[in-house]
């Protein structure tokens, strides 16, 4: 999986499928989406900070790992 690119794409969709392209979701959300629900799981206790919700606690853990993971495809 080298050369994974954080602005590429999981879920394209070509012309003759739809009338028009459509990207979908980039690599790093699809990524993110596949770690949130154990980021939910193992993260519901943790503290939040000044002025985080609870969803958004969540939501940057989840992109944390999706970074991490897409740091570590390209080293592949």
């Amino acid at each position: 999986m080298s050369g994974v690119h954080p602005c590429d794409y999981a879920f394209p969709v070509a012309p003759g499928d739809v009338p028009y392209w459509q990207p979908g979701m980039s690599i790093l959300e699809w990524y993110a989406g596949q770690a949130l629900p154990q980021i939910i799981n193992t993260c519901a206790r943790d503290t939040t900070k000044p002025g985080e919700t609870r969803e958004q606690l969540f939501a940057r853990k989840a992109f944390e790992v999706a970074r991490a993971m897409m740091s570590e495809a390209r080293k592949q």
